[in-house]
């Protein structure tokens, strides 16, 4: 088992003047389940093939436990990658594949095959080990990789969106038992996805990226409860956060005809803040009779989930940029389409960002 950290690790592809990755600083614990998130481009994939030995590094180092690996081709690094791809050889047998690895390695078969049918039993595959990949379903062959990797006995999985090829139920099912599956086998796994649901159900903490910055690496709940900037804010949590542009006043903050209520010890820190941007989460929001304070909608569409229903509504007299608005709502009753309602926030449920810098303010 081993330790992962990137030390202001950076990547700039020839022909390019901005770094893939920019001075990235990061450090995964001993049998930690990392996942690296954010939207295409943002240099999530390219920050795991440094680690793997598959990118350059221009400036900075990554380590593996105490040895820096930085110059180390990828054979020696003791890794274990997963592809999108599963990368399976067709003409090979399930248990062919599992143990290629090993075999290249001079392992003898009967040592080989002992760790195929440890693996195989981990992740239910001890009735394909005979079978082609052609003949398995995109799971199988997903658990076949997954067995490949784990033969090997790396000091560290990573894993480049492997469920990204699968259909939804089974991406649902194959992410709880890969999650299940590393904390059993205990070793340090760095996971790529563009999917924050999938990584805010697996990983132990999430780092989030963008433009190949780092914003903010913390447990699933933090990011949601406290994100540190607009960007993670807005990426983290489905459906999205709402943000609105508001006026600092005396008495809270002015959202269009709206005075939205917030706490002494917050206001107090919104000194010299003129304008601040308003996060809330739609669950935070709740409908109001037409007598109270509120922010005031026009119901577009009523979004039914069983368990679940979500109103997408229009402020009344927003912007452009801030009609839309999305609430969480009583599924059994439900407010008609083209009906005008009004929402309201709970005081310590909502989230302050300077227009500014895009940074959060309070606590």
């Amino acid at each position: 088992m081993a330790t992962v950290t990137y030390e202001k690790a950076s990547r700039t592809y020839p022909g390019t003047d901005k770094p893939a990755v920019d001075k990235l600083d990061l450090q995964i614990e001993d049998g930690e389940f990392m996942v690296l998130v954010g939207p295409s481009g943002c240099g999530k994939s390219t920050s795991l093939r440094m680690l793997a030995g598959l990118e350059e590094i221009n400036e900075g180092s990554v380590y593996i436990g105490e040895r820096d690996v930085t110059h180390l081709p990828p054979k020696d690094r003791d890794i274990a990658m997963v592809f999108q791809n599963y990368a399976l050889y067709p003409h090979m047998s399930v248990a062919e594949n599992m143990g290629f690895a090993l075999k290249m390695q001079g392992v003898p078969k009967d040592q080989r095959m002992k760790k195929v049918r440890e693996a195989a039993q981990l992740l239910g595959l001890e009735e394909l080990l005979d079978r082609k990949p052609k003949a398995l379903s995109g799971g199988q062959r997903q658990r076949v990789a997954m067995g490949r990797a784990i033969v090997r006995e790396p000091k560290v999985f990573l894993m480049d969106e492997p469920l990204s090829n699968l259909d939804a139920k089974l991406r649902v099912s194959t992410r709880t038992q890969i999650a299940a599956l590393q904390r059993r086998l205990g070793i340090t796994t760095v996971y790529v996805t563009h999917d924050q649901v999938e990584a805010m159900t697996m990983g132990d903490r999430v780092a989030v990226l963008n433009n190949g910055v780092l914003q903010q690496c913390d447990t699933p709940l933090n990011l949601y409860d406290k994100p540190k900037n607009l960007f993670v804010a807005s990426f983290i949590g489905s459906p999205a956060m709402n943000l609105l542009d508001g006026k600092v006043t005396n008495s809270g903050i002015d959202v269009g005809n709206y005075t939205v209520p917030i706490e002494a010890s917050v206001k107090s820190k919104l000194d010299g803040e003129g304008s601040v941007t308003v996060g809330v989460r739609p669950e935070a929001l709740r409908i109001v009779g037409p007598e109270e304070n509120g922010l005031e909608v026009e119901v577009a569409v009523v979004e039914e989930l069983g368990a679940d229903a979500y109103l997408y509504g229009l402020l009344n007299g927003g912007t452009e940029n801030q009609k839309e608005i999305i609430a969480r709502i009583d599924a059994r009753r439900p407010p008609e389409k083209g009906t005008k309602v009004k929402l309201t926030a709970d005081p310590d449920r909502i989230h302050l960002f300077s227009t500014a810098t895009g940074e959060r303010v309070g606590d």
